[in-house]
């Protein structure tokens, strides 16, 4: 895909022009409208990609004004991801086994929400040459991205999968909701402190850290579990973005373990929400271009560090 001239692209917009977003709140340093944005451009599309701020009292108000202005669709970030749930006419069967949304597809004020963040991910692991079949896998906290990349990586087939949490009862309380969901797959609850723990990360062949630790402005933070408790043969995720080499990955590559930065999942959670809207394959290296621009920018501007996104 050639090099995409947004200013021709933004040009062109006239009467027929429509508008796709991303909800928040806040969302003002949202990275998804420049690489949505230069998406739109590569395939084409008389769309434009803006963020809105949506105060959670106005979360009714929004769902309707998608419907009213004709509204491609809509990403939807924190602290949204539940509470649209309940505007939907259908949902995905992601959306629906976790009960979130973070897309929105708009066909004739019919909206289905959809959620791209598991897959999202197993196409960043992959496309390094990794997967979780067959392996197990160590999640570290039990939030919102935990939920569906938790549910993704069983339907792909680990072997095992053990979450481990800070409070213990909310790793268990996810692991129950994933009981009845993955069949195929031995599920474990367990507090981030216990020796349990540790034997877990060490056993786990792929180690995923969802929590906040380690993200800028806290990007000096001590890594979620010891670095001696990472080794050689694993591959160590961190669905973190902002800074892209956290402190958990420093220390995985001191071990020899291979890595995984969050902007994978952010561009592929991003391309599957494009996919759903135009119908058509998204241009991946344009957005993976568009959003490293994007976060270098940032990072100038914050004299080296990204701004929370």
């Amino acid at each position: 895909m050639g090099t995409v001239d947004l200013q021709t692209w933004a040009e062109g917009f006239d009467g027929t022009t429509r508008v796709v977003g991303v909800i928040g709140w806040p969302v003002r340093h949202s990275l998804s409208p420049p690489m949505q944005n230069a998406a739109l451009a590569a395939v084409g599309r008389n769309w434009v990609y803006v963020p809105f701020a949506v105060a959670p009292e106005h979360v009714g108000d929004c769902m309707a004004a998608v419907r009213a202005l004709d509204l491609v669709g809509l990403n939807v970030t924190i602290p949204h991801k539940a509470a649209v749930l309940a505007y939907m006419d259908d949902l995905g069967e992601e959306a629906r086994a976790l009960g979130v949304v973070n897309t929105i597809v708009n066909r004739e004020g019919r909206l289905t929400g959809h959620s791209t963040d598991g897959e999202g991910f197993l196409r960043s692991l992959r496309e390094i040459g990794e997967d979780v079949a067959g392996r197990d896998v160590c999640l570290i906290g039990a939030g919102g991205s935990a939920r569906a990349v938790a549910l993704a990586v069983c339907r792909a087939g680990a072997r095992r999968l053990t979450v481990v949490n800070r409070t213990a009862g909310k790793a268990e309380a996810l692991a129950e909701h994933l009981q009845p969901l993955a069949a195929n797959t031995t599920l474990k609850a367990l507090g981030l402190t216990t020796p349990e723990a540790e034997a877990a990360v060490r056993g786990a062949m792929v180690v995923i850290d969802s929590t906040a630790v380690g993200m800028y402005p806290h990007h000096d933070t001590a890594p979620v579990v010891p670095e001696e408790w990472l080794h050689a043969g694993q591959v160590v995720c961190d669905l973190t973005y902002n800074p892209r080499d956290t402190v958990l990955l420093q220390a995985a590559r001191r071990q020899n373990a291979g890595t995984l930065d969050g902007t994978g999942m952010l561009i592929h959670q991003g391309a599957l929400a494009l996919e759903l809207w135009t119908g058509e394959k998204a241009p991946v290296e344009v957005m993976r271009a568009a959003l490293l621009a994007a976060l270098a920018r940032q990072q100038a501007v914050t004299g080296g560090k990204s701004q929370a996104p």
